[in-house]
């Protein structure tokens, strides 16, 4: 694997316990200055790693319009196939597993942007830009060039869906994570799945920020209605 790669990891990683570290640390009970830390941390992530991978953003910027527009429509697909997978995931999970709708982590980051809105700019922004860079173009990309696109795809994915420590979802996390290494690989560009996670990540916030808790869990259930009427559950 190529070192600045390493160095990338490392940052991403250091980025994830600083915060913690620094609340143990110095006994830090405040809320909003916890929740300030933690996105300074990101933005200072953020500018390591795109400084690290200076190089790859120099080779992605000399693209053809050709180019150009195939990402552009690629990225809108890319948004409706991640969207399927993971209501095909989610419909394997409850119909065949039993496991209940509905993610801890993201209520937990839905409280903490109500907190504090500005924590939006982490999930919505800059996590899926890191992500991609880490799980996409470093970890599928160096296990592509070795093995081939099913078995890079499903081990990357796998680490993907691992990472956000909802084992009980991993289904829907590695479904995303294999989508968008389909179209870093369609397009040759880590742009596609970047705008595609952006556009994800994004739309899902705005849409649980702009309801009351009560009003997306009636949402919800009215869902799994729908579905169990569908499928004859």
């Amino acid at each position: 694997m190529n070192k600045r790669y390493w160095w990338v990891i490392i940052t991403y990683i250091i980025m994830q316990f600083s915060v913690p570290i620094l609340v143990l640390a110095f006994g830090i009970d405040h809320e909003h200055t916890i929740i300030y830390l933690s996105v300074f941390s990101f933005i200072i992530a953020l500018i390591i790693i795109l400084w690290l991978m200076k190089p790859e953003m120099v080779i992605e910027q000399h693209r053809s319009s050709e180019r150009t527009k195939k990402i552009v429509i690629w990225s809108i697909i890319g948004f409706f196939l991640a969207y399927f997978a993971q209501a095909i995931s989610i419909i394997i999970e409850t119909y065949v597993f039993g496991i209940v709708p509905g993610s801890e982590n993201t209520q937990f980051i839905m409280e903490i942007t109500r907190t504090l809105p500005i924590f939006m700019i982490i999930p919505a922004m800059i996590a899926p830009i890191l992500e991609e860079i880490i799980f996409r173009k470093i970890i599928f990309g160096t296990l592509y060039t070795r093995t081939n696109f099913w078995i890079a795809a499903l081990l990357s994915s796998f680490i993907f869906g691992i990472i956000h420590q909802e084992f009980e979802h991993i289904l829907i996390y590695s479904s995303m994570g294999f989508v968008f290494a389909f179209l870093y690989v369609k397009t040759k560009s880590i742009l596609t799945p970047i705008i595609v996670h952006i556009s994800l990540n994004s739309f899902s916030m705005i849409m649980q920020y702009s309801l009351d808790p009560e009003d997306f869990e009636r949402m919800r259930k009215q869902w799994e209605n729908i579905q169990t009427i569908v499928i004859g559950g």
